[in-house]
């Protein structure tokens, strides 16, 4: 809903040409190899978004639509009374599941990742089956990025913060909130009055997954044992971080963590949109995105 930033983020143009940094991912993920768009959004915004998002795209990739609804929950479960807040971006997965066939990426529509993310992702999802053996766990991927370049000059944000073990595996996600900048790198509240340090090289999560269908499976189960738990809230949510989280503790799921360098770039506040722009504007006069995106 951006309401850091002051308005819709996905729409606010930041390239040249008034491009969105959703224009960018698609153009990054359409030149990686990815052959399909799925955009996840409320039935009710459908006739408007497929107008003025959706039909930017249709020329170039096949471009489908799924659909969070606030009922859409298994068996079972219904939303409590007086719930109006969506059940989180694990939840919003779930809703592309009879949308999707084929190994997947999932990313925010307000970030910009970079061509090389897409590409090392790409490699991943096409390196081979998802598992070998019925007793192996299933393998998705995280491209994370250096805590230092995703953080904001105006203003607090949250970072899923990764541990990493040497073969190059998640071995958990610690959300942190209120995370500032700091000369080394960023801090965040203890929630005792003092301070977490850490470090700028700090890997940290910017919801950008690689994932099998198989997984579809084992969200839908880290979803109910959720409900088992939250049905009941006005506000608990179900993350994805958290979901896989879940999986990888379960022993059902790895998740590969690969680079995405110092691309990332996105505007969580307003005064973070001219950073954004002039990074694109490098960007494009070194050559790596033309002048203007045609679709």
């Amino acid at each position: 809903m951006g309401s850091r930033f002051g308005g819709l983020k996905q729409l606010e143009g930041v390239g040249p040409g008034g491009e969105t940094l959703m224009d960018y991912s698609i153009h990054d993920a359409v030149r990686a190899g990815f052959g399909r768009v799925v955009f996840i959004i409320r039935r009710d915004i459908e006739a408007a978004f497929r107008e003025r998002v959706g039909a930017r795209y249709a020329s170039r990739v096949p471009v489908v639509y799924a659909f969070q609804a606030l009922e859409d929950l298994p068996e079972g479960f219904r939303p409590p009374a007086g719930r109006t807040k969506p059940w989180g971006t694990g939840h919003a997965v779930l809703a592309a599941a009879c949308e999707v066939r084929e190994p997947f990426a999932v990313i925010n529509a307000d970030d910009f990742y970079g061509a090389a993310a897409y590409r090392s992702l790409v490699t991943f999802l096409t390196e081979g089956a998802a598992a070998g053996g019925a007793n192996e766990p299933d393998e998705c991927a995280l491209v994370a990025y250096p805590l230092r370049a995703t953080l904001s000059e105006f203003g607090t944000v949250s970072r899923g913060v990764c541990d990493v073990d040497a073969s190059g595996h998640l071995t958990s996600i610690t959300e942190r909130t209120g995370i500032e900048r700091t000369q080394t790198g960023g801090r965040c509240p203890d929630g005792a009055g003092g301070w977490i340090p850490l470090p700028g090289d700090a890997p940290v999560s910017m919801n950008f997954w690689g994932f099998r269908p198989s997984a579809f499976n084992l969200l839908r189960e880290a979803f109910e044992r959720f409900l088992r738990i939250n049905a009941a809230s006005l506000t608990a949510e179900f993350y994805l971080p958290s979901a896989v989280n879940a999986m990888m503790q379960s022993g059902r799921m790895r998740t590969r963590v690969l680079s995405g360098g110092d691309s990332w770039c996105g505007v969580t506040y307003r005064e973070d949109k001219p950073h954004v722009e002039a990074r694109l504007r490098a960007l494009i006069d070194a050559g790596a995105y033309p002048r203007v995106l045609s679709w």
